[in-house]
């Protein structure tokens, strides 16, 4: 389950046209900046899209139908009815084969799962997306939507859709690419990765607007506890924490090329007389972290899928890093 990270900033000055204006108080300048609002429909609209492919998937599983099937291939007999049974054909499969109340493993790999064998060996590299939109059980999508509402709305209020849905998708993206070259024995789904993203991006986006902030340090600290915890979740088992990282790191990447801000006073300075010379919109520092950031993302993202469709598997390369996403204790095993 993924927190949701609300960052402080600058007090207001005044308000004109639906604007929100902020005392640049750490600003270069000490000039005024707007900070327009964006109209939020794209979460929301992911929410919705989530929930309906939830409910297409259970349709799918028809748990009423395939239980006795089930049933029968255990060697040591039943293992327990539908839960929800009045639910009809999208009743959950039993708490023993699912605890999250969802679907078997074999409807979602119907569906768009992530599975090595199937993208690499029989081509079919659109899971890489599709798993994004798949989700094991309900409290899995609770869990999920629940928090892109709380970082997806305020994302997209200050950015647009556009900006906060490449980032979105992209760090899905990230997210499958890393998972698929680590975990390769079993499937997996869920938005995590996404989420994650959109994390990185919020880090990002205090780094690079560093100015824009009043309260710089409790801001970082707050960025960097949520996304601690998280990132500890990940090493329970069944918890696909490569696809958190993937999703973190593309996110961070994309959050300096994509959440820019002019500088304080850059605005100002263009309403000044021409003989006078114009403040440059950026710092010297934002464009060398949005062009070291689009070159590492582009860089990364191509060797991942050009070590995925080769086939490689990544704990060859890295022997240790199977802990990061489960350290085995005397409660559970990581061996599956």
């Amino acid at each position: 389950m993924m927190g949701s990270g609300d960052v402080e900033r600058g007090k207001s000055a005044k308000n004109r046209n639906n604007q929100g204006y902020y005392a640049a108080t750490g600003g270069t300048y000490g000039e005024e900046y707007s900070d327009s609002q964006w109209t939020s429909w794209l979460v929301p609209m992911i929410v919705v899209a989530n929930v309906l492919m939830f409910v297409l998937i259970m349709f799918v599983n028809d748990c009423p139908k395939n239980i006795n099937n089930y049933n029968s291939m255990l060697r040591g007999g039943n293992n327990g009815g539908c839960v929800a049974k009045f639910l009809g054909r999208f009743s959950f499969q039993p708490v023993r084969e699912n605890p999250l109340f969802g679907p078997s493993s074999s409807a979602l790999e119907k569906l768009g799962a992530l599975q090595w064998n199937k993208i690499v060996h029989k081509h079919q590299a659109w899971r890489l997306v599709s798993c994004i939109w798949l989700h094991a059980g309900v409290i899995h999508l609770l869990a999920n939507m629940i928090s892109l509402v709380f970082i997806g709305v305020r994302l997209e209020q200050q950015f647009g859709f556009v900006r906060v849905g490449v980032i979105y998708l992209l760090s899905g993206i990230g997210g499958s690419v890393l998972s698929a070259l680590f975990i390769q024995s079993s499937i997996s789904v869920g938005a995590s990765g996404a989420l994650f993203g959109l994390l990185g991006a919020m880090l990002a986006e205090l780094f690079t607007n560093w100015t824009i902030y009043t309260n710089k340090v409790a801001a970082l600290f707050t960025l960097i506890v949520i996304i601690a915890i998280n990132l500890a979740v990940g090493i329970l088992p069944h918890v696909d924490n490569f696809a958190h990282i993937g999703g973190f790191v593309s996110g961070f990447l994309l959050g300096f090329a994509l959440l820019i801000r002019p500088q304080y006073g850059w605005s100002g300075s263009q309403n000044r007389p021409s003989d006078t010379r114009l403040k440059s919109k950026y710092m010297a520092h934002q464009l060398i972290l949005w062009i070291t950031a689009t070159i590492l993302f582009i860089a990364g993202l191509t060797v991942g899928l050009v070590m995925l469709f080769k086939g490689e598997n990544g704990n060859d390369k890295c022997g240790w890093c199977h802990y990061i996403s489960c350290v085995p204790t005397s409660r559970w095993s990581c061996d599956n």
